[in-house]
């Protein structure tokens, strides 16, 4: 299957939690739980990724559907409560969108260039460009509006 507006086929690139490698991973194949091409251990694209500050910009410029990306801390309770959201969200979408976590304590430096003065913030990414941008403990309806906002 791939992205009908575009032709172009649905991918991201993500490093493996385990072995760190970056990897080119097929949406289209994301229900089958796709595995790293060095340590075979799965992608689970159903509940949201974990990504590093380093890997954040070439994740939302190389990934060909919308990416959402949840900037929180462990510490912090509206981004206790936006968890299980973002982790149904995540299941809903399998393969149409990527829902991606950015710890902000340790990455503070992208929290600085991106403005990002509260916590939990959400910013949508379509094309490796911002489109929609959410702070603080959102329901789930506005979430969806920022998905299908043009």
């Amino acid at each position: 299957m791939t992205d009908e507006s575009t032709m172009t086929p649905r991918k991201a690139t993500l490093r493996c939690a385990f072995c760190l490698k970056l990897n080119r991973v097929d949406l289209d194949r994301a229900a089958d739980r796709p595995v790293c091409g060095d340590c075979a251990r799965p992608f689970l694209l159903d509940r949201p990724v974990k990504i590093s500050g380093e890997d954040l910009d070439r994740v939302v410029r190389e990934t060909t559907v919308p990416v959402l990306v949840d900037f929180y801390a462990d510490w912090c309770g509206p981004c206790k409560i936006m968890a299980p959201v973002l982790d149904e969200l995540a299941a809903d979408h399998v393969g149409e969108l990527l829902v991606a976590k950015l710890d902000t304590d340790a990455y503070p430096q992208v929290s600085a260039s991106l403005g990002i003065r509260g916590i939990p913030t959400l910013i949508l990414y379509r094309g490796g460009v911002e489109a929609a941008r959410e702070t603080g403990a959102v329901p789930r309806s506005a979430l969806d509006q920022m998905l299908v906002a043009p």
